[in-house]
Formats: structure tokens, C-alpha cells, sequence
């Protein structure tokens, strides 16, 4: 970062600017499809009236690398910025998804595994279309070579030969992609979402904005090696509660503490410690996934520690917190801790 960049996000951070001029909503897409699994997919008419909407309540779509580019600099964003993004690159968002954004204008970004591409598998999109759509404006990154867990080890690996291998994976990926398309933004989404602190930690030696798919609005102050993003498929596709989502701001977070995304902690506990200003703590909840509401104890007057009253199942799971806005009515602060729990 060079020190003009570090000056302006130091400065916005001095000032206390309102999380909301700064904060931003990324949505993630896998399918535009009727008949493939409903859990990852929006049908074409869905995926429209979700576009409509961004176009009827006047939100402020722009493209990731100018989103990212203007949070990390502390750069203002204008009210109700949003990007698009679609994982894995599957044939029908250059079949149907293209053609709807196409028609509204609507920038957005593709997240491909490149060594499924040139292997020729029949459900993801060649280069020649990723070309196509790239020279319309789409942006194309990186989505590791061929969609492994990346935080696993393989049996008997060090933790050397783990990096040696992981930062390989992601390097060759985005040759790939640099040298079929021309991209190089260094934007790396996780594979089903999941990293741990050894991940984030490569992630950032090597440049790269590491993006999940754990709920929440971004801001200036999120951590940019781990970016969430609101789900807007299947059951998430819903625009009653998707409304609620794109209007949502990241909250101002001083400090988050916990063992690692992916544990043996359970339950898992985090601690967090806010900017209070646009907030009231006794209208702060957070609830776990397939448990229910989570144990709440503010340890001092902006800093909560966070339990569930229950132990988690095995596999992914979340946290979600929101807070209702003092200054924005019916906006509500959102932020979301997942979890891979293990045996």
C-alpha cells in the first residue's frame, strides 16, 4: 500500500466517518438455471426480478475491483453500492445470467477454476466464452485451480509442503487466468467459503483479497482477507429478506478474537469489540445456525463475547449478528462469523 493509500484509510478511520458512506453489499451467485440444484441456483426469471430491483430502488452497482480499490483506500462510496459476483464459472451464466445483466448494464465478476476449464469439463464455460463476456466488461478471477478444501492437509503433508502446495494452486490459477484473459486482480474466492487463520495469513503474504461466503455487508475497517458476501440463491433468493440484506452496513469492528474459523472448539466462542456509535447494545442479537438464539455477555461497554448454548454439528456453520441502526431507519448493521467444526 502505497503511503497516499495508507494516509486516506488512516484519515477515514481518524475522523469517524460513517460506516455507511464507506460500506458496500457483494452478492454471490453460483447457478441461473431451472433445473439444477435449487439450493445453488435462481431461475432466470428470479435472477431478473432480482436485477429489476437493484435498477427500481436505484442501487449503485459497480464492478468488485472498483468496489475493493475504493474500501481500501477510504475512498466514500456512494449510498447502496453493490457487486455481483457468480462462483465457478458454470455454463449457464454465460447461457442465461449474461444475457439479463447484459440488458441492465450490470457489472459483475466471475470466480473460475481454471483447470477445469482446460480440461474440458462440459458444465463450466471455455475461455473463449470468459473472453467473450470479459471483453463485454466482466471481470474474471481466481477460484483456486479445480475447487479443493483449501485448508486441508493431505495425509502425512507438513505444514510446509501445505503452503508449498496451496500457494502453487493459487499462482498457477491465476497465470492461467492472466494469460487467457488478461486479468490479474488478485481477488481469491474460497472454495465452499472455508479458510482458517493459515489461509488468510497466505492469502495476504502473497497479495490477494481472500473473499468467503459467510453473510454481511463490507466497509473500510472489514478485514480484507476474508470478505463476506450475501448468498442470493435458493432459499436466500427470497427479495422480502434480500431486500433487508442490500440495505444492510458493516459494522465497525476495533477487534475480533477467536481460535480459528476452522476448530475442534466446540461450541466455538469469538469475542468482538465495536465502534458503538450507531447502535445500541441491548438491541445487538446473534443467532447460531440450527441451534437458535447465542449466549450474549458484553465483558465491558463495546466488547461482547459470543457462545452458543449448544454444540454445533459437524461441517460449516455460522454465527449471525445484526444490530438495528440508530441514524438509518430499517438499515441494520450485519455481520456473520462461519465455521467448519471438526472431529
Amino acid at each position: 500500500m502505497t503511503f497516499k493509500k495508507m494516509f486516506h484509510v488512516v484519515f477515514a478511520v481518524l475522523l469517524g466517518l460513517s460506516v455507511r458512506a464507506h460500506g458496500a453489499v457483494i452478492l454471490q451467485y453460483h447457478h441461473v438455471s431451472e433445473t439444477l440444484p435449487a439450493v445453488t441456483s435462481v431461475s432466470s426469471e428470479t435472477f431478473t426480478k432480482h436485477m429489476q430491483y437493484l435498477k427500481d430502488q436505484q442501487f449503485n452497482v459497480i464492478p468488485l475491483n472498483e468496489l475493493i480499490s475504493q474500501l481500501q483506500t477510504g475512498q466514500e462510496l456512494a449510498d447502496k453500492t453493490v457487486a455481483i459476483t457468480f462462483d465457478d464459472g458454470y455454463k449457464n451464466n454465460y447461457e442465461q445470467a449474461a444475457p439479463i445483466l447484459e440488458k441492465y448494464g450490470y457489472p459483475y465478476t466471475i470466480f473460475v477454476n481454471p483447470e477445469l476449464i482446460d480440461s474440458g469439463k462440459s458444465y463450466v464455460m471455455t475461455w473463449q466464452q470468459l473472453k467473450e463476456l470479459a471483453n463485454k466488461g466482466a471481470l474474471i478471477s481466481n477460484h483456486t485451480q479445480v475447487h479443493n478444501y483449501m485448508h486441508l492437509k493431505q495425509e502425512g503433508e507438513t505444514d510446509a509442503q501445505w503452503q508449498s502446495r496451496t500457494k502453487k494452486d493459487i499462482l498457477n490459477a491465476q497465470k492461467r487466468i492472466k494469460d487467457e484473459i488478461g486479468h490479474d486482480y488478485k481477488y481469491l474466492a474460497y472454495p465452499y467459503g472455508e479458510f482458517n487463520n493459515e489461509l488468510q495469513a497466505l492469502i495476504k503474504s502473497l497479495g490477494f483479497v481472500g473473499i468467503g461466503q459467510h453473510s454481511g455487508a463490507v466497509g473500510v475497517h472489514s478485514d480484507f482477507t476474508r470478505l463476506p458476501r450475501f448468498p442470493a440463491s435458493g432459499f436466500y433468493s427470497k427479495l422480502d429478506t434480500l431486500s433487508t440484506k442490500l440495505d444492510s452496513q458493516a459494522f465497525t469492528i476495533k477487534a475480533l478474537n477467536y481460535a480459528d474459523s476452522v476448530t475442534s472448539e466446540n461450541p466455538p466462542s469469538l469475542s468482538i469489540q465495536f465502534d458503538m456509535q450507531d447502535f445500541h447494545k441491548s438491541q445487538f442479537a446473534c443467532y447460531v445456525s440450527g441451534v437458535g438464539q447465542a449466549n450474549l455477555e458484553w465483558v465491558s461497554k463495546d466488547t461482547v463475547h459470543i457462545t452458543s448454548p449448544n454444540k454445533l454439528k459437524k461441517g460449516r456453520s455460522r454465527f449471525n449478528c445484526t444490530a438495528p441502526s440508530i441514524n438509518k431507519k430499517g438499515s441494520y448493521y450485519w455481520f456473520s462469523q462461519p465455521w467448519v467444526i471438526t472431529p
